[in-house]
């Protein structure tokens, strides 16, 4: 491994399994070594005792010799079971030194055991055999010098030295005999460098074979990590749009072999959870989403994928010869599981669920089609009130077509004119006087016809308009307000319908009042119109209410009795006006408990100084049903249809400024 690559804690390591590698090849040859020095003992000795005889020191050498090895063999098992050459190398070797050097030691001791010693007599074997235990000791100990050399140097040093003193036979053995200690020296250490070198290239590439190793997993880790990345939501932890496209083509393309598999996809979008977002902050919206998120991922059966494709939207795929059936249920199941409020940080949220249902191959022939048919049925379900769920009909493609149309369109035709406002009055019904007017938008689309106001508010929030739109409305009910004191209404108000999601989306206050000023009207001279599901959200647009009323506008509750408000809100909000819902109207004549409710309205607001308009009266006998029941204003097809602001000056004209009621009956009647 070039050195560029090596760091100081890998050299320690290098180092640390060569000492490993040459612990072990001594020891791996340590039983070897104790039983050949054993024996070449025993030899030495019988040589012995065929030149000096047996009344010596040669068997109390011989004993000491064998001692030594039983010992050394003794620690060599001890340190093998306790695996000390992988543990402590160093140690390892520096007690097979000792060992070595110990019996070395012996061995050098023999030639001194005789005083008649001859290197050219039978003892010259015993000289042999001492220098061949030591080269055999050198050679087999290759990997590591130290304990080779510790047994071979002294019998090395003694045969030298016993040489000596033999005249100059002696001497020229004992040149030789040190010629060969230093040639067994040099390739001692010589092979110990070898050993060191191959096993550091051995060391190295394990490591780098190991590094690769780590690095591969490292890898593949990484890439399994940013797969998932890649199609996990970081928020929820579901699948996210990534994930969901390819489970949605796959679970198409297994639907395809015949089997009668079908698949059917559920598009999931959160009601009021904008509102939730923009008015109490992101992190309590995220805390939200996770909380749904995982109350569907516990609840949900049977899905093959459950995914977050983004904001409030989830969607979920179920694929089978029951999937269809499977998928409607959880559709009711979720609808029940999402009523109630969800209380998120000390807050108590109120967040319903619609949900969109297609089916494949019923209602499409690939996986974007399929999508698209999803989003139109969601689409319908929130556009018939939220809360609930709805199946994908072919018929929705037109509508769908047609939406587009208009809100591709909307744009240009506020900039033009084209939407305008329409005014219908609203009068009193003993009087027959008139109290004020709304503002109603129309837009008569140049190939698709006259436009529904619902359909234009929705399509103003789509393409983030709602301002422009209000601000246009705003704009004709202030020329309105300029021009009615001259036609003899100089406290008729006019009213403005705002709904709930648009004070979500932007401030009505600030829109309004740069009109009013540049205008120069009262703003207690105009009316804006919520919804009563509006009461039901204060703690997401309250201060927009409360705005509303500190800034002097009147405050009108628009289809009162047709939802579920609290009585709190009427007057913690400064509610000027109850306009009640045009369905109970429509039946005070013929319905005993709509009669009953009108008269619990009226004298609702009576007791709360608020006054009470009908809405919706369309005959004479409604009108002087609810006159009985003590209602004072009223408005509806009955008394005059919206009409264009140039044609309110003749209209007015042409009501007698003061009636009986017998009179009102014969001109209201007129105007049917």
């Amino acid at each position: 491994m070039p050195s560029r690559f090596l760091t100081d804690e890998n050299e320690i390591r290098i180092k640390s399994e060569i000492a490993k590698a040459q612990a072990a090849s001594v020891m791996d040859r340590m039983y070897y070594m104790l039983a050949t020095n054993a024996v070449i003992a025993g030899c030495a000795y019988a040589v012995s005792t065929v030149g000096h005889g047996t009344d010596t020191l040669a068997p109390y050498w011989l004993a000491t010799l064998l001692l030594t090895l039983i010992v050394r063999g003794g620690m060599t098992a001890r340190m093998m079971r306790r695996d000390l050459a992988g543990t402590n190398p160093q140690k390892t070797l520096l007690i097979l030194a000792a060992g070595k050097f110990v019996t070395g030691c012996t061995w050098a001791a023999l030639p001194f055991l005789f005083a008649d010693f001859d290197a050219t007599s039978v003892d010259g074997g015993i000289y042999l055999m001492m220098l061949g235990i030591a080269a055999a000791t050198v050679l087999m100990g290759a990997g590591n010098s130290l304990a080779p050399l510790a047994f071979a140097l002294p019998v090395h040093v003694a045969v030298i030295v016993s040489l000596l003193p033999q005249g100059i036979h002696g001497l020229m053995l004992a040149l030789c005999v040190t010629a060969l200690t230093l040639l067994l020296y040099r390739g001692s250490k010589q092979s110990e460098v070898t050993f060191a070198s191959n096993t550091r290239g051995t060391v190295q590439a394990k490591a780098l074979a190991e590094s690769l190793s780590r690095a591969n997993s490292e890898i593949l880790s990484t890439n399994a990590r940013l797969e998932h990345l890649a199609k996990c939501d970081p928020l929820t932890g579901l699948a996210n749009r990534t994930a969901f496209n390819e489970a949605l083509a796959a679970g198409i393309e297994s639907c395809v072999d015949g089997s009668g598999r079908q698949l059917a996809l559920l598009m999931l979008d959160l009601d009021g959870f904008k509102m939730i977002n923009d008015t109490l902050g992101h992190s309590v919206g995220d805390t939200l989403l996770v909380y749904i998120s995982n109350r569907m991922r516990r609840s949900i059966e049977g899905a093959d994928l459950l995914a977050r494709l983004g904001g409030d939207e989830f969607a979920v795929i179920f694929s089978g010869t029951d999937a269809v059936e499977r998928a409607r249920q959880q559709c009711d199941a979720m609808l029940e599981r999402s009523h109630g409020p969800i209380s998120i940080a000390g807050q108590s949220c109120l967040v319903g669920t619609s949900i969109g249902l297609s089916i494949y191959p019923d209602h499409a022939t690939n996986a974007e089609e399929l999508f698209i048919c999803a989003d139109m049925a969601l689409y319908r379900a929130k556009d018939s009130g939220r809360g609930r769920w709805c199946e994908f009909h072919p018929d929705f493609r037109a509508e769908a077509t047609r939406r587009h149309q208009i809100e591709q369109d909307l744009g240009a035709a506020i900039t033009s004119g084209a939407v305008e406002a329409w005014f219908q009055p609203q009068v009193m019904l003993d009087e027959s006087g008139i109290i004020g007017f709304e503002a109603l938008v129309r837009w008569h689309h140049p190939q698709l016809g006259p436009i529904a106001p619902p359909d234009i508010v929705l399509a103003a929030l789509a393409t983030h308009q709602s301002d422009r739109l209000t601000g246009t409305i705003a704009e004709a009910a202030c020329r309105l307000l300029t021009r009615l004191p001259d036609m003899g209404l100089p406290h008729a108000t006019v009213s403005i319908n705002v709904s709930p999601r648009e004070l979500s989306v932007y401030s009505v206050v600030d829109v309004v009042d740069a009109i009013v000023a540049r205008h120069k009207i009262n703003p207690a001279l105009l009316e804006i119109e919520i919804t009563e599901e509006a009461l039901l959200d204060t703690d997401m647009i309250g201060d927009q209410l409360a705005r509303i009323s500190r800034s002097g506008y009147k405050l009108a509750v628009d289809d009162f009795g047709a939802g579920h408000s609290s009585l709190t809100y009427l007057t913690g909000l400064k509610v000027d006006r109850l306009k009640i819902d045009r369905g109970i109207a429509a039946a005070v004549t013929s319905s005993r408990q709509s009669q009953n409710i009108v008269s619990a309205l009226v004298g609702l607001g009576q007791s709360l100084s608020i006054d009470v308009l009908v809405e919706g009266v369309e005959t004479f006998e409604d009108a002087a049903a609810l006159q009985e029941l003590g209602c004072h204003t009223a408005q509806g097809y009955f008394f005059a249809r919206p009409m264009p602001p140039e044609r309110l000056a003749g209209w007015i004209a042409e009501r007698p400024s003061n009636t009986t009621e017998v009179d009102f009956k014969r001109s209201a009647g007129r105007k049917t």
